[in-house]
């Protein structure tokens, strides 16, 4: 019987996460919104494509009637309002994280064997949300963040050696977002470390233009951020878990003490299989790259501490 994936949110991320598994004939598909009609739109739109694109997996559109996720392998949830003008950090920190709730409860009761995919932002803040309100153990929740930061990173090595990005491996630990940490002395071209191949400058350059890539590209769209390097990322953790691959990548995960961190998802290398998480991965750091790390497990602290606050 083939695999189901439901995705909740049928907006730019998650409709292009529903079609992109489609494609990859990975699973017949679900795709949940709260817009009247849209999600079943452009759920009947990709079947058409499919025509064209020759795969037969199944997909289905409905409006908020989460029984049509009974029994998801894996539900990737991408739900959430973007920041409006005027809308105050803690305004969006808590309609998401009420969002977030909401849409947790529900995957709970219709699929709770289901694995847990988080894309929606503030990305560590919500994979709190989601793990509390599921009651999924944490092997079930994983966030999407590293994936896409060092799909960021590898992109910009690219450019900047002029080589296949297929040569390129790149490492990022930490928050999704300006705290992120990205490992140079772990990132190679064909297994030759970038620090033997461009200055220390251009390394800082490309370090920073990492952590402020969704950013750089609000600015250029004016209205909305990224979606198809988001949608790619998760579709790599859903094949990597459907196919039991064993697959090491960057995921935020709930941390218990691995790299002195406890209690938070921060994201670390894992290996992602069959069960979801299945192993965290531990590297040695610098006294640098520590100091990195503590500092964006404290930022993402802060939104943990924000959220506590605004649900008391």
């Amino acid at each position: 019987m083939r695999k189901k994936v439901t995705v909740v949110g049928a907006g730019q991320v998650g409709a292009t996460t529903a079609m992109r598994i489609a494609e990859k004939e990975l699973a017949d598909v679900v795709l949940v919104d709260v817009l009247e009609g849209v999600p079943a739109g452009k759920a009947l739109d990709i079947c058409e494509a499919g025509s064209i694109e020759q795969h037969d997996c199944k997909l289905t559109g409905c409006t908020d009637e989460y029984i049509n996720a009974e029994g998801s392998d894996i539900v990737v949830i991408t739900a959430g309002l973007a920041r409006k003008p005027g809308m105050s950090r803690d305004d969006l920190l808590s309609t998401n994280m009420k969002i977030m709730k909401s849409v947790t409860r529900e995957i709970a009761l219709v699929a709770p064997e289901s694995i847990l995919i988080i894309v929606s932002n503030p990305l560590d803040a919500m994979c709190h949300v989601a793990y509390e309100s599921s009651g999924f153990p944490k092997n079930r929740v994983i966030g999407m963040a590293g994936v896409l930061d060092s799909a960021r990173f590898k992109a910009f090595i690219a450019q900047e050696l002029d080589v296949s990005v297929e040569n390129i491996q790149a490492f990022v630990l930490g928050g999704h977002g300006d705290t992120m940490v990205p490992l140079p002395r772990f990132s190679t071209v064909a297994g030759i470390p970038i620090t033997e191949l461009m200055s220390s400058d251009r390394i800082a350059a490309l370090v920073d233009r990492t952590r402020k890539g969704g950013a750089e590209i609000v600015e250029l769209l004016k209205t909305g951020s990224a979606y198809y390097a988001p949608a790619s990322a998760a579709v790599e953790m859903v094949e990597a878990i459907l196919k039991d691959k064993k697959k090491i990548l960057p995921c935020a995960v709930y941390l218990e003490g691995e790299y002195g961190i406890n209690d938070l998802f921060i994201g670390v290398p894992v290996k992602l299989g069959g069960t979801g998480l299945e192993e965290i991965i531990q590297v040695e750091l610098t006294d640098e790259e520590k100091e990195g790390l503590q500092n964006s497990a404290a930022s993402v602290k802060t939104l943990v501490d924000d959220m506590e606050r605004l649900d008391a």
